[in-house]
């Protein structure tokens, strides 16, 4: 853009870019990054009202930055004209459909959408994390195996399938998916899927010393992820029963987090490390306040596929701080509905994991979570 500034293509996928950071929080998701999606996107419409992707790109801002889906429908299916054998127009209100909780159509749309792109990976790959979100695991599998054969050894959806071995309660088939990986800190959704393999099999003292590596210089550019790497830090330490170290890790943590706060006010899950870490610390009042500002930022009536992320932060903090009632009733809430996890590498809760997670042993006695951790694995086919 710096050498065409009128170049409208340019501009609209700088926006969608953006917006898509936004939203995934694979960008700093500041309020002057979602300002920066909307002019971007303006610009493109302006220099070019026709351009497809200029259309497509407005609408994403709508979805993404604004939960406003009825606005992004409407920029979606004007972009058709302009963009009719595109993957991107099914694709997005395949998004929009999940988010609204109507997994049926956002199905239909996916399938729409590969039949235009047959080989598009991140399509596959959102196709198969509808699936675990539905924890359909055989379902996201067999996509994840299509992915593979596209890009052999893709580190992510590896970690996807290991995550879903968890699910399962399958920890030899998730060691040998997660052993073979050495990501750095940049590659966290890996790192922090094998750092929860280890607090699994109650074996967290192999981690540690990597976290601490990481952590002792840490990456500017991760933000407030390396906040998120202590808490981790601080939980393994925890569960190999040095409790003094991982009081100090939670305390830095703390501070780490808090100071990207005022930049990111609507990071919910900047938020809910935030209570995790405040968990950790022992302060439950400040842990509950957090939930409670999240779940205002992401209601679940506003997001079906993300909001129920501060609802698993809630039982995990009131199972932990002398609150089971409240624990169990958002743990039977959870497994009765189809979500995207609050932890590693974002699989939803299931039976097999409630059994394996140390962070509800508070609960095991208790014989409502007794009855959940032996239901079956909840199919959410009820879309």
């Amino acid at each position: 853009m710096r050498l065409d500034p009128k170049f409208a293509l340019s501009w609209a996928l700088l926006s969608y870019v953006e917006a898509d950071g936004y939203l995934t929080l694979t960008l700093q998701p500041t309020l002057a990054l979602r300002e920066e999606a909307r002019q971007a996107a303006e610009t493109a419409l302006a220099l070019q009202p026709n351009l497809g992707e200029a259309v497509v790109a407005k609408g994403y801002y709508h979805y993404a930055c604004l939960k406003d889906y009825d606005t992004a429908v409407r920029y979606f299916e004007q972009a058709r004209q302009f963009l009719p054998n595109s993957s991107q127009i099914p694709e997005s209100l395949a998004y929009v459909a999940r988010r609204r909780g109507q997994w049926d159509r956002s199905e239909s749309y996916f399938n729409e959408a590969e039949r235009l792109d047959p080989r598009n990976v991140n399509l596959l790959t959102q196709h198969a994390l509808s699936y675990i979100d539905l924890r359909r695991f055989s379902e996201a599998l067999r996509k994840l195996d299509q992915v593979l054969d596209i890009t052999p050894g893709d580190v992510d959806t590896l970690v996807f399938k290991a995550a879903i071995a968890q699910a399962e309660g399958d920890l030899p088939r998730a060691s040998a998916l997660l052993a073979p990986l050495h990501p750095n800190a940049d590659d966290f959704n890996a790192l922090e899927t094998q750092v929860y393999q280890a607090i699994l099999e109650r074996r967290p003292a192999s981690v540690v010393p990597r976290l601490k590596e990481i952590l002792a210089k840490p990456d500017p550019a991760l933000g407030y992820i390396n906040g998120e790497l202590r808490f981790w830090l601080g939980w393994a330490q925890e569960i190999a029963g040095d409790h003094a170290s991982a009081k100090e890790t939670w305390r830095q943590a703390r501070s780490e987090l808090e100071s990207f706060l005022k930049e990111q006010p609507e990071n919910y899950q900047l938020i809910g490390d935030l209570a995790l870490t405040n968990m950790g610390f022992g302060d439950k009042a400040a842990a509950f306040n957090l939930i409670k500002r999240a779940m205002a930022l992401i209601p679940i009536e506003k997001d079906r596929k993300d909001g129920p992320q501060p609802i698993e932060i809630l039982a995990r903090v009131a199972a932990r701080m002398g609150e089971p009632d409240r624990a169990i009733a958002a743990l039977q809430k959870l497994l009765s509905i189809p979500y995207e996890g609050a932890l590693a590498a974002n699989v939803p809760l299931s039976p097999a994991l409630l059994r394996l997670d140390p962070m509800f042993d508070p609960l095991r006695n208790d014989p409502r979570f007794q009855k959940l951790v032996a239901s079956p694995t909840p199919n959410n086919t009820k879309r």
